[in-house]
């Protein structure tokens, strides 16, 4: 049994372990190849795009894949509907995994934005030094602020448009919160944005915001494709898996369309 993990996350990584030798499993975990040097989890590997919902259902049919886990970013939005459309289009069953979106806690001053545009729209009154945690990309939308200061973090360097005051933090995740504190301290940080991205490990700045009672802009993530089911953790997608293993044992049914 073939199974294509769509990774990038460290939930992807975890269940591409999970997978390994598991009996009757073969697993290949596809990166789309836009950090430098990703950590690469066991099993085979393919780094790069498909071409789009008609590469990727190409991609299922010549390799052949029995069930695909969309364990992409939350904000992958585009790469979720391409797996959604390859999937339907082949009838390989698709599972998505998400981490759990972060909630707020009492004392947290969080203003929910739908995009970055709208988070940039936001920005000129709730202060003047920012901390942009979105990644690299998507700055454009923020590169018309020229009266404000930007610490922007992201693994790898920037690309494109972004705004003209701005100091680059190359860092990888996890981050704790002494860490986070200290950075907030040191660059007089008065406003955060951070995508919805949920997880622990880079959560403690919100611990730190709400601490030094800055307000945070927090873009919410895009829904997962209608109809597609979802899990919250590795541990659940491996049973998934499972089931699927078993129904094509002898005896069993293969779902799998040609």
């Amino acid at each position: 049994m073939h199974v294509l993990i769509l990774g990038g996350t460290t939930e992807a990584r975890r269940l591409a372990e999970l997978l390994h030798g598991m009996p009757g499993v073969a697993v290949t975990t596809s990166l789309a190849g836009r950090v430098a040097s990703p950590r690469l989890p066991p099993g085979e590997v393919r780094v790069g795009g498909f071409g789009g919902p008609e590469g990727l259902t190409a991609w299922l049919r010549a390799h052949p894949v029995d069930v695909l886990v969309d364990a992409t970013h939350p904000f992958a939005r585009a790469m979720s509907f391409h797996a959604a459309g390859a999937a339907a289009a082949t009838g390989v069953p698709l599972l998505a995994l998400r981490r759990p979106g972060w909630v707020p806690v009492e004392g947290d001053d969080w203003h929910e934005a739908g995009s970055p545009e709208e988070a940039a729209a936001l920005l000129p009154g709730l202060g003047r030094r920012v901390f942009l945690t979105t990644g690299r990309m998507g700055l454009a939308a923020f590169a018309d602020l020229d009266e404000l200061w930007f610490l922007v973090r992201s693994v790898d360097a920037p690309e494109g448009p972004r705004p003209a005051r701005t100091e680059t933090l190359l860092e990888r995740g996890p981050f704790t919160l002494d860490g986070e504190r200290e950075l907030l301290r040191r660059h007089r940080v008065d406003v955060v944005v951070t995508k919805d991205s949920g997880g622990a490990a880079t959560a403690p700045k919100l611990t730190a915001a709400r601490e030094a009672g800055l307000p945070v802009v927090v873009i919410r993530r895009p829904p997962v494709p209608e109809g597609v089911p979802v899990v919250a953790d590795p541990e659940r997608a491996v049973r998934w898996v499972g089931e699927h293993r078993d129904r094509r044992a002898p005896g069993g049914a293969s779902r799998r369309a040609d």
